[in-house]
């Protein structure tokens, strides 16, 4: 599977930063790592497509991608989801709306891993 490992500074800095002000929409996602069971936080830009909320991996098969796969139970901000992966076949809707929302920010991703199969999506649905 595609992946785009992300440089020192994004993974040191910039995330940091994104996920304390919010910056170009983004939102904090916890996922619980696979092996450690420890907390995985990262900042996401989620999009509302036909009334569901859906997260999705710009930069492919990553470790909260994996993570996700392995514990569902998911925190965006402080709601508690369970995150359900989409199928290839269907991504394309939620990620011409996510591309559409996300702008600029995304693109270049998307330039480097232009198939859907690139870029997991998973819809997430509150808890309760």
């Amino acid at each position: 599977m595609a992946y785009l490992k992300p440089p020192w500074f994004a993974r040191a800095v910039f995330n940091k930063v994104a996920m304390a002000t919010g910056m170009s929409s983004t939102e904090k996602l916890t996922v619980t790592r696979r092996r450690s069971k420890q907390r995985q936080e990262i900042p996401v830009i989620t999009v509302d497509v036909g009334g569901a909320k859906y997260v999705v991996s710009t930069r492919g098969e990553s470790e909260w991608v994996r993570n996700l796969r392995a514990d569902p139970n998911v925190t965006i901000g402080s709601t508690n989801y369970v995150a359900h992966e989409i199928p290839e076949q269907d991504r394309q809707p939620i990620l011409t709306a996510y591309r559409k929302k996300a702008g600029r920010a995304v693109e270049g991703y998307f330039r480097q891993l232009p198939r859907e199969a690139d870029h997991p999506v998973f819809v997430v649905t509150p808890k309760g």
